[in-house]
């Protein structure tokens, strides 16, 4: 086995990386962290600073999601182009890290706080990241395309950045009803059935959300 995935089932960017993967039928191995002490042991070895996922390719490791994602297209193409050339690639990047900036990045400080010990939290950045989801959230309604997926009509890194983004940003901020079109994306990436794999796989974790996992997804 030549590749190896170090992530949990849970993790928003273990997802964004196994979509790819699953996608393109690539073969792996997955290493899940950090209950299992072997492979974060490993992981923390390889990247000291214990974060997750890493690729490792025959003994070399790829860090973070965007390169992560490159190096498969490169290295072990499969049937999808996750990043096509020119314009279109270009508008790609944007919105994969939009994604991950905007939606992921306003999201965590609410989680984060739910999860310190009480006193070490961090209310006002909690706040302040809640503010700004929604002000993500407008954009994306007003910006997003009339196709199926974010950059058009094909699904590419941008969606893979989307998937987790949006699915967890709207347990900790509700999408909504005035926000049509992006509440109907989100429930087509939902529909998808790499990411519906995901979400099934990661379902067994939900008590592990600090803030309540919700029934309706």
């Amino acid at each position: 086995m030549t590749l190896e995935l170090f992530g949990h089932p849970f993790s928003s960017y273990t997802w964004k990386v196994l979509i790819p993967l699953y996608a393109d039928g690539t073969e792996f191995e997955f290493r899940q962290v950090p209950e299992n002490e072997e492979n974060y042991a490993e992981l923390k070895r390889i990247w000291p600073f214990g974060k997750f996922p890493l690729l490792v390719d025959n003994g070399e490791p790829v860090f973070e999601t965007t390169p992560i994602i490159e190096h498969l297209q490169a290295h072990h193409p499969g049937p999808n182009t996750w990043i096509p050339d020119g314009e279109l690639g270009r508008r790609v990047r944007f919105l994969d890290r939009f994604f991950d900036l905007y939606v992921q990045g306003n999201m965590q400080p609410a989680v984060n706080h739910a999860l310190r010990p009480e006193g070490k939290g961090d209310a006002y950045g909690a706040e302040l990241g809640r503010k700004n989801l929604h002000t993500a959230y407008d954009w994306l309604e007003a910006n997003l395309p009339e196709s199926e997926w974010a950059a058009g009509e094909q699904f590419t890194l941008a969606d893979c950045a989307a998937a987790p983004a949006l699915f967890y940003a709207d347990w900790v901020e509700e999408i909504g009803p005035t926000r049509p079109k992006l509440a109907a994306y989100r429930a087509r990436l939902l529909r998808h059935p790499i990411v519906a794999r995901v979400v099934d796989e990661a379902r067994p974790y939900r008590p592990y959300f600090p803030l309540g996992a919700p029934d309706r997804d």
